[in-house]
């Protein structure tokens, strides 16, 4: 399952890579929960293996063997988060041992996918079952239309949760049917060959090709775009390296490469323009300070700049809104920070022995939960950077008005895996909104995706670009953002009174 994702993507295996493991819960109960934890480990370990990108971290003034425990500790800490999370599910798997296959399946699936609802409504989470498939099978991704990731995930799980009930089933049928073999002196070659073949495996292929079916006719639905309503959209790739960014030359050369790239964007006609995260690693009071707003004042076209603004004493990475005037007109703030990099959880507790990967000396604060950003060009949907793992931000912006799509992030910390993989966590958001996304990132992947999950462009790596595409803002509102996640607590009350009537 952890090659599933970027820098590999076999994304196929991710149909059959929990079957093993569901097998191993079913048969071996009392000897399930280590290998549910260490299947659980490989995978989410393998998956955010990019982590260790952040070593070393001398752009922030920390030493190299601290960085390095830093690097060890985090990375341990998300695969071990991970490896709670499916021996959770195999712990109550277990309970359920007495119970007839196709309760298993259902009730497996339920609780897979409650459990992912649970751990995405905090604030460490990345690597849904759902996102596998991302950006190579748009069609089931399609699925999220209907209830989000979790229609993807509960679909993954079904399938490899049948095929490994099939395994069970083969394996209990031939251990009945041993002493009446072993009395025959010769076995058909043509039964033999089609042991398998049962009742659960045909259902897996069914629901596999169903799924697909029914994600193909969303995904041909013509998306009707207006030429008149069209709005062309830049997005400046600044490649400012972490190792300089807060250094003096690397300020003079954000300042250079994001004017310089608005001024051109301008001169190719765009109509508003989207900078990553932190491209002014300065606060909101400072940007009229600068030549990017002169500009702005010069040329009166919209840009969103990434800055950083102030509550208080403490400070909010944040994207803002400037019209043609130079006026800041709107501000997103970062509702989900990244747990030891831009904020400690239980502070009071650990804060002495985790030393702040931030890079300002005031504490860093969560934006508020549900917030909309509107612009002279429309209210539109805002993610900054980790955001796109929670399809809730994103859901509830489309729920409110949002039109497009504006994803701000700063991934030079980490490999080229998180990039992608960050790419298409974006794709699936702009599927489920029916949206079209805008990405601009500090070092890469920059993009630009339909609604129906197609990359347009994509930036190259660590190089600076700039690219401008014509986008559609929408009004539409699908099956999720309408009624948000709705199959999972279904499935899970649909479990339970089946459970409890066959009690």
């Amino acid at each position: 399952m952890g090659v599933t994702v970027a820098p590999v993507g076999a994304w196929f295996f991710a149909w059959v890579a929990l079957a093993p493991l569901w097998v191993i819960v079913v048969k071996y109960t009392n000897k399930s929960l280590p290998p549910a934890f260490l299947w659980a480990i490989a995978y989410h370990g393998i998956a955010l293996s990019w982590i260790t990108g952040i070593h070393p971290m001398n752009w922030l003034g920390v030493p190299w063997w601290p960085s390095l425990f830093i690097t060890i500790f985090c990375w341990s800490f998300i695969s071990l988060w991970g490896g709670l999370l499916v021996s959770l599910w195999a712990f109550l798997m277990v309970r359920l041992d007495k119970q007839k296959s196709w309760l298993r399946v259902l009730i497996g699936t339920a609780l897979w996918c409650g459990l992912e609802s649970l751990w995405s409504s905090g604030s460490l989470w990345w690597s849904s079952l759902s996102y596998t498939q991302s950006p190579h099978n748009l069609v089931i991704l399609h699925l999220g239309q209907v209830s989000g990731p979790n229609t993807v995930t509960a679909v993954i799980v079904a399938v490899n949760g049948l095929v490994a009930e099939s395994w069970i089933y083969n394996l209990t049928q031939r251990r009945k049917g041993a002493k009446e073999e072993k009395k025959e002196t010769k076995t058909s070659v043509f039964s033999a060959s089609l042991w398998f073949v049962n009742k659960y495996l045909i259902s897996a292929i069914i629901l596999l090709m169903i799924s697909h079916f029914l994600g193909f006719v969303l995904y041909s639905q013509p998306l009707n775009n207006h030429e008149n309503s069209g709005l062309k959209i830049g997005v400046i790739q600044g490649n400012i390296p972490n190792e300089i960014k807060l250094l003096p030359q690397g300020f003079r050369r954000a300042i250079t490469n994001y004017t310089n790239g608005y001024l051109t964007l301008v001169n190719q006609g765009v109509d508003g323009v989207l900078t990553p995260e932190g491209a002014l690693p300065l606060y909101e009071r400072n940007f009229q300070n600068t030549p990017l707003l002169d500009a702005v004042k010069d040329k009166g076209v919209v840009v969103w700049i990434g800055g950083f603004g102030e509550r208080g004493r403490s400070y909010t990475n944040s994207l803002f809104g400037v019209n043609g005037k130079g006026e800041v007109t709107s501000r997103y703030d970062k509702s989900k920070l990244v747990p030891l990099g831009e904020f400690v959880p239980f502070e009071e507790v650990i804060g002495a022995l985790v030393q702040r990967l931030s890079p300002l000396d005031e504490h860093q604060v969560h934006g508020a939960k549900n917030q909309v950003f509107d612009t002279p060009l429309g209210r539109v949907i805002v993610g900054i950077c980790y955001e796109s793992a929670f399809s809730e931000i994103f859901r509830y912006q489309a729920f409110n008005g949002g039109k497009f799509i504006l994803s701000s992030s700063n991934d030079a910390h980490y490999t080229a895996a998180m990039a992608d993989q960050h790419h298409a966590q974006d794709i699936m958001r702009a599927i489920e909104t029916d949206r079209w996304a805008v990405r601009a990132t500090n070092t890469g992947y920059s993009a630009f995706v339909d609604p129906h999950g197609r990359t347009l462009w994509k930036s190259g790596y660590n190089s600076y670009e700039t690219h401008a595409e014509i986008i559609y803002p929408r009004q539409t509102q699908t099956l999720y953002v309408r009624l948000r996640d709705w199959l999972m607590p279904l499935l899970l009350v649909l479990g339970f009174l089946r459970w409890f009537v066959t009690k």
